[in-house]
């Protein structure tokens, strides 16, 4: 174990015990690398340290006023990055990054610079000064991240709304642990977390623990990425905070928890589902973001075509039947439902939903929680709804037969079910319900409709560029060239407003498969799913690629998300 600076600065009698007393107090009120403090207290020079710490750790100081900053270099390391670690990237040679620090003795730096840039790190000692200076010149967007004493300020208007924490000890043996969870650095960084995650739109917050290395990760369009990397001793309480607002047991660390967090961020109330698991480093901490007001209940703003949109709202506005949407675990299906259900919702009808978990409260319309712990299934509340006269029933998810069952009895006996099943098409989900146990009769005389989705990345606005498409990734995606002939093709060049990402936001691509007398006929017939899309493709189905491709002739996104997200079909 290597001695801490301050400790050897004091040995070698460059400090005082009592000047490094005043610096450590200090620096617990700054968050300051313990170098910086001791050189704004004047108590050493910032050239005697550089050459100090040269000498001790044998590696040739750097002078960082006589070398010329590289963008293309500075962007490899992450302004929170450097903000923490105090350090400034100075040249790439090969697959090895030189790396300006002010403390070149910091192992978990080096080793959490080379996980995010892949490279191989060479330290060379430079001045805190220095270092700082061209810090503040070059990475001015995140420097709030550098700190804690900088998220109070930032968390202003954040405030949990009802949450039941519990303010007793539990027991002597985690009252540490409870400690640090309440611990006012540790709340001001969830806190700022939260808050930094609803104002930038994202949709779920990562808290992953790793052997030498701690991460957060946000969501953020469907794309997962890095945006802070507090120190490691901080895992426990991190993971016992969010424990402590979610109202979860801290002294279990042994099997999954689920909780929820309610909050408000400005005007906004925010609720958070949280699940945490265990693995092999400590506790992953996922917060999923719930926020009402960027849900969309105008299904035009979902990105239906306008042929599509049409026979959606003719199949949701059948007195009787069932409409499914299908597609994977983050393709908006919740959404898409209630939109539909908002549509729907009037004074004259009953809606009851059954969810797991309910997402959003909509007015109006009565909303059930099932709980498969206490056996409350989808099946269970699906039943119990039959006697309670309703017009129009939401399910969740058809997961199993007995659910599949009783939904299709449902329509078949004058009710309007709408839900979300897993299937990768339209087509392939009247195989699916055949292979779940219904009959093909009872699956023709209940189906509408069956709608299948993803969710593409729009291109940002504000960066739009037209580009010649490539004729690789054409052939890669298997698209016929022809198909884009005389059309524009654009991507987004990124900017400041979509992060340097080129894309801003999301909409949906579908595939919306009406239940025709002639897709009626093949459904009698059990025929196999390639028939069933044949005859929907002679009257008019649009495929997810086509409708994909569409949003790419329009502007709307790229070949690359066409790809990303259909090349599997």
């Amino acid at each position: 174990m290597r001695e801490k600076i301050g400790t050897m600065l004091t040995k070698a009698n460059i400090i005082t015990e009592e000047q490094l007393r005043n610096a450590l107090d200090d620096q617990k009120k700054t968050g300051e690398k313990i170098g910086s403090t001791l050189i704004k207290l004047g108590y050493v020079e910032d050239e005697t340290l550089v050459k100090f710490l040269s000498k001790q750790f044998k590696i040739p100081p750097i002078k960082l006023t006589d070398i010329k900053a590289d963008p293309e270099i500075i962007s490899l390391i992450k302004a929170e990055l450097a903000h923490r670690y105090e350090v400034f990237p100075v040249k790439k040679i090969g697959k090895t990054l030189i790396l300006a620090m002010s403390n070149p003795s910091d192992i978990y730096a080096i080793e959490d610079i080379s996980f995010n840039t892949g490279l191989d790190i060479l330290p060379k000692v430079a001045s805190a000064l220095e270092i700082n200076k061209l810090i503040n010149e070059h990475y001015v967007v995140s420097k709030e991240l550098s700190t804690l004493r900088d998220f109070e300020e930032e968390t202003d208007d954040f405030e949990i709304v009802d949450s039941d924490i519990d303010e007793e000890e539990e027991q002597v043996d985690i009252s540490k642990l409870e400690a640090s969870g309440k611990s006012a650095p540790v709340i001001k960084l969830v806190n700022f977390l939260i808050t930094d995650a609803v104002k930038r739109g994202v949709s779920d917050i990562h808290i992953e623990p790793y052997e030498k290395l701690f991460r957060v990760r946000f969501r953020l369009d469907g794309v997962l990425q890095e945006v802070l990397s507090p120190p490691l001793r901080m895992k426990a309480a991190i993971v016992s905070r969010v424990k402590i607002m979610a109202s979860l047991n801290i002294s279990e660390r042994r099997i999954p928890q689920d909780g929820r967090i309610n909050v408000r961020v400005g005007k906004k109330v925010i609720d958070l589902r949280v699940s945490i698991v265990p693995t092999l480093f400590g506790e992953k901490v996922v917060m999923r973001i719930l926020d009402k007001s960027s849900l969309m209940l105008d299904m035009r703003d979902l990105g239906f075509e306008e042929d599509s949109l049409r026979k959606f709202i003719e199949a949701i506005e059948q007195p009787y039947g069932i409409v499914l949407v299908t597609g994977p675990t983050g393709s908006g299906k919740s959404t898409t439902l209630y939109s539909a259900l908002s549509r729907l919702n009037t004074k004259e009808v009953q809606i009851i939903t059954a969810e797991d978990p309910v997402e959003y409260n909509l007015k109006g319309i009565n909303q059930v929680q099932v709980n498969e712990d206490i056996g409350f299934t989808f099946a269970v509340a699906l039943r119990s709804f039959l006697r309670q006269s309703p017009n129009i029933i939401m399910v969740g998810e058809i997961r199993d037969t007995e659910t599949a069952e009783i939904a299709v009895r449902a329509a078949l006996t004058g009710h309007l079910v709408l839900s979300t099943i897993h299937t990768n098409d339209a087509p392939s989900t009247i195989n699916r319900l055949v292979d779940m146990g219904i009959p093909p009769f009872m699956a023709a005389a209940s189906l509408n409709l069956i709608q299948a989705q993803r969710l593409v990345r729009k291109i940002c606005s504000e960066c739009k560029e037209e580009i010649d498409p490539d004729p690789l990734l054409l052939k890669e995606a298997n698209i016929d060239p022809k198909l884009l002939e005389g059309q524009k093709v654009y991507r987004g060049k990124g900017c400041s407003r979509c992060n340097q990402r080129g894309y801003k936001g999301r909409i949906a691509i579908t595939e919306v498969l009406p239940i025709t007398p002639g897709i009626r006929d093949l459904i009698l017939q059990n025929c196999p799913a390639a028939t069933v899309r044949e005859k929907a493709k002679e009257e008019g189905l649009n495929t997810l690629r086509d409708d994909a491709l569409l949003k790419v002739k329009k502007g709307v996104t790229t070949l690359e998300e066409v790809i990303r997200e259909t090349a599997s079909l």
